[in-house]
C-alpha cells in the first residue's frame, strides 16, 4: 500500500499529469453546461410561446429584455468588453483571468435572450461557460499565465466541439481566435477538452452533426466561378453585418435611460419585425436545416430574411440582449446562398446546381468574413457534412469572402469590439508601439506635387521653397506618374521633372501600419513614401516621410503607456472580489485632491490607489506624491468608500 500511495503521491504532483487532468474536467463540465443551456433555451422558449399566443406573441421579446435588462442593472453592471471579445482581452492582458462568478447570471440572461426570441445566437453564451469553466480551474489550482490562457482556450474549444458537434472546428476556434495563433504546447490542452467534450455531447444527443444536409456532388468546374460570386456578395454582407453591430450598440448607449427599459425597448422593436419574419427570430436553426433540405423558400423571402437578421441581430445585441454573431452569420450566409442558388439554377439550369449545396458554402462565407477566422469557417462545414466534395466550393468562397470584407472592415467582429477600446491584438498579444498605428494616421494629407512637365529649374525653386527633399510627380490628369527627388536634378541630358523622375515608386497604404510602411523605405532606402488608396494606384491621398514617423513613434508610445495602465486595471479586476470595483478616475482642476500629496488627501481607509498615470509615464503613488489636475488613478473600492473616493477627485458643484 505504501508503494501505490507515494506513486499517486507523484502521479498528482506532476505537472503534466496536472494539465491533462484539468483539461479532461474542462471538456467534460463544458459539455455538461452547453448541453443543461441548450436544455434551458428549448424550456424557455416553450414556456413564453405556449403562453402567449397570437398578437401576445409580439411582447415575448418585449418582456425577456425586460428582465434581461433587470439582470444586466442589478447582478451583472457594466462590462466594457461582452462575450468573445472579452475572453480574447483577457487572454491577452490579464493571463486568462476571468470573473467566473458572474458567469450563471450571464448564463440565465441569454438562456432569458435566446428563449423570449431575440436574434442572436448561443455559441457566444457556450463559448463563455466553457472560458469561464476552465479559467475557474485554473485560478484554483494556481496555474500560471500561460497555462491559464491555454485552459481558458481549451474551455471555448470544447463549448464550440459541444455546440455544434464539431470539435475539430473547436480546436481551430480556440488557436484562431482566443489564442491567436495556430500550433505551440497549447495544442494538447485544446484537443483533450474539445475531445472530451465532444464525446459527452455524442453520448447524450447523438453523434449526428449541427445540421442535416444533403449529399454534395461536384460535376463541373464552372460551378467554382459561381461560388467565387458568392463569396464576391458574402464579404460585403459580413462587413455591413459587423459595422451595424457597433452603430446600434453606439445608438443604444446614447439613450440615457435605464438598462431594462433600453432591453425592452429593443425586444418590442424585434417582436413587431418577428410578425412579418417570424423566421428571423430567435437562433434560426429550424430555417437553416429547412434551406438546406427542403428548399422550399422562395428567392424574395430567403433575400428578406438576409436583410431581417443583418438588421435584428445588431439590433438586440446592441439593445442589451446577451448572445453571440456566430449563430445569425451561419443564417444570414444560408439565406443568401440559398437565394443565390435558386438563381444560379434558374440562368443555368443544365449544370445540374444544387441550391443547398450554396447554402451550405454561404454558411462558411458569411462567417469567415464576420469573424476573420477562414480556417475554422472551413472546418466547422467540413465537419457537419462530411464531405470532402464540398471543400473546394467551400476554399473559394471563404477565401475570396474573408479578403474582401477585410478590404472594407479592417477588424473582424471580435477585434473591432477590442480596437474601440484602445486594444490591438497580434496573435494573441498586444502588438508592437509602431504596429498600433497606421500610415493613415501618420501621414500628410495636403502635399505638394509636381507635374511631371515642370521644367528642372522651376522643379528646384519649389523643392527650396517647400523645404522638401522630394515630391510626388503627376500627369496632366493629376494622377501619380513617379517621385523626384533632389538627387534627380543632376541627371544629364534630362529638361522636365518627367525626364528625371524616378518611375518605379514604392508607394504605402492608408489602412496598413507604420512598421511595414517603415520596413519597405528601409529596405529602399527613401525618405518618403507616397500613399495612395488600394483601389486607385495612382490617386495619391498623401505622403509618409520620416519626420512624420518620428512623430507618430512620440504618439504610439503615448498609446503604450495608456493601454499599459488600461492593463493594470484590468489584473486588478481580474483579482479583486465581485463586490469591489476597479475604476479609472481623472483629478479635475480644482478637486479636493488637485495639488495635495497622497498623506495629505483623506481617502477612506478600505480604498487603494493603485496606479497614477501622468502624461507618458505610468507609476506607483507613495505617500509624498503630490495629485496633478489631470492625472488618471485606477482606484480600487467598493461602495461608499468608492463614492467618496470619486468625490475627492472631482471639482465641487
Amino acid at each position: 500500500m505504501p508503494k501505490f500511495a507515494s506513486f499517486f503521491e507523484r502521479l498528482s504532483s506532476s505537472q503534466s499529469f496536472l494539465l491533462g487532468a484539468l483539461a479532461l474536467l474542462t471538456g467534460l463540465a463544458t459539455g455538461a453546461g452547453v448541453w443543461l443551456f441548450k436544455v434551458l433555451i428549448e424550456l424557455v422558449h416553450g414556456a413564453a410561446y405556449g403562453v402567449a399566443a397570437g398578437w401576445l406573441a409580439l411582447l415575448v421579446p418585449a418582456v425577456g429584455g425586460l428582465l434581461v435588462g433587470l439582470l444586466a442593472q442589478y447582478f451583472i453592471g457594466d462590462e466594457k468588453l461582452h462575450g468573445t471579445a472579452g475572453i480574447m482581452q483577457a487572454v491577452a492582458l490579464s493571463g486568462g483571468r476571468l470573473r467566473y462568478q458572474k458567469a450563471p447570471v450571464k448564463t440565465l440572461a441569454a438562456i432569458l435572450s435566446i428563449g423570449a426570441g431575440a436574434s442572436v445566437g448561443p455559441e457566444d453564451p457556450s463559448v463563455q461557460i466553457g472560458a469561464n469553466l476552465g479559467s475557474m480551474f485554473g485560478q484554483l489550482f494556481h496555474l500560471s499565465d500561460d497555462r491559464l490562457r491555454t485552459l481558458v482556450a481549451a474551455g471555448a474549444a470544447s463549448a464550440i466541439a459541444a455546440a455544434f458537434n464539431a470539435p475539430i472546428a473547436g480546436v481551430f476556434f480556440a488557436l484562431e481566435i482566443v489564442l491567436g495563433e495556430i500550433g505551440g504546447s497549447a495544442l494538447g490542452m485544446v484537443l483533450v477538452a474539445a475531445v472530451t467534450s465532444a464525446v459527452f455531447t455524442q453520448a447524450v444527443s447523438g453523434s449526428s452533426p449541427a445540421f442535416q444536409t444533403p449529399a454534395y456532388s461536384f460535376k463541373s468546374a464552372w460551378e467554382l466561378v459561381l461560388y467565387l460570386c458568392l463569396g464576391l456578395l458574402a464579404g460585403p454582407l459580413a462587413a455591413l453585418y459587423v459595422r451595424l453591430l457597433y452603430v446600434l450598440q453606439d445608438f443604444f448607449h446614447g439613450w440615457h435611460f435605464p438598462i431594462s427599459l433600453k432591453t425592452a425597448a429593443a425586444g418590442l422593436l424585434v417582436g413587431l419585425a418577428g410578425f412579418l419574419f417570424p423566421q428571423a427570430l430567435g437562433v434560426g436553426y429550424a430555417t437553416i436545416g429547412e434551406v438546406l433540405n427542403k428548399n422550399d423558400l422562395a428567392v424574395g423571402l430567403l433575400l428578406a430574411l438576409v436583410l431581417a437578421k443583418t438588421f435584428l441581430t445588431p439590433l438586440s445585441l446592441g439593445g442589451g440582449f446577451f448572445g453571440g454573431v456566430f449563430a445569425p452569420s451561419l443564417f444570414i450566409g444560408a439565406a443568401l446562398g440559398g437565394a443565390f442558388g435558386g438563381l444560379a439554377v434558374g440562368l443555368f439550369p443544365g449544370l445540374g446546381l444544387a441550391p443547398p449545396a450554396f447554402a451550405l458554402v454561404g454558411m462558411a462565407a458569411v462567417l469567415a468574413g464576420a469573424v476573420h477566422a477562414p480556417l475554422t469557417a472551413v472546418i466547422l462545414l467540413f465537419e457537419m457534412t462530411n464531405d470532402y466534395h464540398i471543400i473546394l466550393p467551400l476554399m473559394v468562397a471563404v477565401a475570396v469572402s474573408t479578403l474582401l470584407s477585410q478590404v472594407i472592415q479592417q477588424d473582424s467582429v471580435y477585434a473591432l469590439g477590442l480596437a474601440r477600446h484602445g486594444i490591438r491584438l497580434d496573435r494573441g498579444r498586444d502588438v508592437e508601439v509602431m504596429g498600433a498605428i497606421t500610415v493613415g494616421e501618420a501621414m500628410q494629407i495636403n502635399t505638394d506635387v509636381l507635374p511631371e512637365s515642370m521644367k528642372l529649374t522651376e522643379a528646384a525653386e519649389m523643392l527650396a521653397r517647400t523645404r522638401h527633399h522630394g515630391l510626388p510627380v503627376v500627369d496632366e490628369d493629376g494622377l501619380m506618374c513617379g517621385i523626384f527627388s533632389v538627387q534627380d536634378l543632376e541627371r544629364p541630358n534630362c529638361e522636365t521633372v518627367g525626364e528625371a523622375c524616378t518611375r518605379a515608386v514604392e508607394v504605402a497604404y492608408p489602412d496598413e501600419s507604420l512598421n511595414m510602411a517603415l520596413r519597405r523605405m528601409s529596405r529602399r532606402d527613401v525618405g518618403r513614401l507616397p500613399v495612395v488608396a488600394r483601389s486607385h494606384p495612382r490617386q495619391i491621398i498623401g505622403v509618409l516621410r520620416r519626420a512624420d514617423i518620428i512623430h507618430a513613434y512620440d504618439i504610439a508610445l503615448t498609446r503604450r503607456v495608456a493601454q499599459r495602465h488600461q492593463e493594470q486595471a484590468l489584473r486588478l479586476e481580474a483579482l479583486t472580489p465581485l463586490r469591489v470595483e476597479v475604476s479609472e478616475v481623472n483629478v479635475e482642476e480644482g478637486s479636493p485632491a488637485a495639488g495635495k500629496a497622497m498623506k495629505d488627501i483623506p481617502f477612506p481607509q478600505g480604498c487603494v490607489i493603485a496606479s497614477v498615470r501622468r502624461g507618458g509615464r505610468v507609476f506607483v503613488p507613495r505617500g509624498d506624491t503630490a495629485l496633478q489636475a489631470g492625472d488618471l488613478l485606477v482606484v480600487v473600492a467598493e461602495g461608499a468608500e468608492r463614492a467618496a473616493a470619486l468625490a475627492l477627485c472631482r471639482r465641487p458643484g
